[in-house]
């Protein structure tokens, strides 16, 4: 564990800073993930405006 120069306690004892895990949810893949989904949501609603009917069609 690494210490930061600022984790210490008011008597001086120095508090080990928490390494962020690899997996899970985090901020970066959060928002890369939903710019993906916009990027495909407007995809989707250009290729059903370019050929005139929803791609759901029976």
């Amino acid at each position: 564990m690494t210490l930061s120069p600022r984790a210490k306690t008011e008597l001086g004892t120095p508090v080990p800073t928490r390494r962020l895990p690899r997996y899970g949810f985090h901020t970066h893949n959060e928002q890369l993930n939903g710019r993906l989904a916009m990027l495909g949501f407007i995809a989707l609603v250009a290729v059903e405006y370019k050929l005139g009917h929803g791609l759901l069609i029976w």
